[in-house]
């Protein structure tokens, strides 16, 4: 899109309507179509999408089927000034894309245990059709998820991890790929390119990145929505990055096989970036819970992604003695 959704002045449009009490079909009608074009409602009746030409458009032809079905509907623009922040309003785009990556992330395992199970061919004939339907619909979230929500990267991994496995008629292996003895040599002097608003993953990224491969490495945090890499550029943890998720691994479990590095106590730490980040209990690291909080606790403090990178390093630094330590 054109328009600059991260712009410290926002513009939103808003939709504010009333709908007859009957009949209660059309209700459902007006709050699914509201979903479909990934409007938020910030008041009962008041419903939320970022100012552009193409969110106008939907809200226009919403506004049209409401007063045709005998509603009352107007369309403003608005630049909040007090109560809500802009902030917040994209927090709650971001929670509505990340529950429905969520969802769909869900899907993914459940179809990845279901060939785990069966692996007949015709299974896996039938699973290609599902796949096929998860991509469908990863893709109409994306065009609706306005500001780069966190949930997107996972649920990309898993279909993709599926889709390669079905591709090669296999079952996709668990261990990372061989890497060349000069793999760290080739990391080094380049510029790397992340979402803004670092969490767990991309913090434990950055940490991974100056601590083990390249400590005068630069990084850049870009908005997760629209963002055009340069050439040269190495892209983690982003949408069609060159180091993102994959297949049901995390973005600290993808880069770290990228950079040959075979330390087990950084294996530790990827089992608890990834029950944290993935969410699916893989390693059950009993860890992930307290380092969660702490993570958690550094996000909420600072909104400056340099800032929670220079309070979450440490968090890693002292995991990452605690394993030396307990496995000497």
């Amino acid at each position: 899109m054109s328009t600059d959704l991260t712009s410290t002045e926002q513009r939103w449009l808003l939709l504010i309507h009333q709908l007859p009490t009957k009949p209660a079909y059309f209700r459902v009608k007006i709050w699914r179509r509201l979903q479909g074009i990934g409007a938020v409602a910030v008041k009962n009746t008041v419903y939320a999408l970022p100012a552009n030409a193409e969110t106008q458009e939907d809200f226009e032809w919403l506004l049209k089927e409401i007063v045709e079905g005998g509603g009352e509907a107007m369309v403003c623009e608005a630049r909040l000034v007090d109560g809500l922040s802009d902030a917040q309003v994209r927090a709650l785009f971001d929670t509505a894309r990340d529950e429905d990556y969520g969802a769909l992330a869900n899907e993914a395992r459940d179809l990845a245990s279901a060939l785990d199970a069966a692996g007949a061919a015709e299974n896996q004939a039938e699973a290609r059709g599902q796949v096929v339907r998860l991509r469908k619909r990863l893709a109409e979230i994306a065009a609706i998820d306005f500001f780069g929500a966190n949930g997107r990267e996972p649920a990309e991994g898993l279909i993709a991890g599926l889709e390669a496995r079905l591709t090669k008629d296999k079952a996709m292996t668990k261990e990372p790929a061989p890497v060349a003895a000069d793999t760290i040599a080739a990391l080094k002097g380049r510029i790397w390119v992340t979402r803004q608003g670092v969490h767990v993953d991309r913090i434990a990224c950055t940490w991974l990145i100056r601590r083990f491969i390249d400590p005068e490495a630069i990084i850049r945090f870009v908005p997760g929505k629209g963002y055009v890499a340069n050439p040269g550029e190495l892209r983690f943890d982003m949408f069609e990055g060159e180091i993102t998720h994959e297949g049901d691994r995390c973005s600290f479990e993808v880069l770290l096989a990228r950079a040959g590095l075979d330390d087990p106590a950084l294996q530790a730490i990827a089992e608890i970036v990834h029950d944290i980040d993935l969410k699916d209990g893989k390693f059950g690291r009993e860890e992930a819970t307290g380092i969660a909080h702490l993570i958690a606790g550094v996000a909420m403090g600072s909104k400056d992604d340099e800032q929670r990178i220079a309070q979450g390093s440490p968090v890693f630094d002292n995991l990452y003695q605690y394993f030396r330590k307990k496995r000497g």
